[in-house]
């Protein structure tokens, strides 16, 4: 049963993931967390960070991940396979589809109307993350806000304006501050 849930879950995802990786967390945070439980809201900020750092999509990475932690590396095949799924028949049937009507300029219209609806997907996604980042599970406001993730954050967005590292070694740093950070305070505190 759990493997039918897994597939199903990032049947869902994939199928309805228009954008790319960063359009899906908004899917893969409902199906995971908000409507099975397999994860807490913290544990899939951990996912994402995790999913960045390793090659490959976002989606595909979450699926294993997850399917992995719920029914061990069957269930990482699952997800992952339920994931790519609906792509494979999608793109199939969207290419020969293109193919034939490239050249109409309701189809191109069409592809430019989808434009906003995906940054708009990526902007809630990144809230989101933001959010959960600063505050966690606490309620939003001043007084209960992480001033040290806060920091870590205007630190490596100013990095990545102003370098021109690879932000995969930003994503280190980052995770080195916040070590380094904990270490500090719980020497202090």
């Amino acid at each position: 049963m759990i493997y039918w849930e897994l597939f199903i879950s990032f049947v869902k995802v994939g199928a309805f993931s228009f954008g790319g990786g960063y359009a899906a967390l908004p899917l893969i945070q409902e199906e995971i967390v908000d409507n099975h439980q397999w994860l807490t809201i913290q544990e899939f900020t951990d996912l994402i960070t995790i999913s960045q750092m390793t090659p490959g999509p976002i989606a595909l990475n979450s699926a294993t991940f997850v399917g992995n932690q719920i029914a061990g590396i069957p269930g990482g095949l699952v997800a992952t396979i339920g994931a790519v799924f609906p792509s494979v028949i999608i793109v199939t049937i969207l290419a020969m589809i293109y193919m034939k009507y490239r050249n109409l300029d309701s189809l191109q219209y069409v592809l430019k109307a989808l434009r906003p609806v995906v940054v708009a997907l990526i902007a809630t996604a990144g809230l989101s993350i933001l959010i959960t980042s600063f505050w966690g599970d606490q309620v939003i406001g001043i007084s209960t806000v992480k001033l040290t993730a806060v920091a870590i954050f205007a630190i490596c967005l100013t990095m990545l304006y102003k370098t021109k590292l690879d932000p995969v070694l930003i994503m280190l740093f980052a995770g080195i501050l916040n070590v380094v950070a904990g270490m500090a305070s719980s020497l202090v505190g």
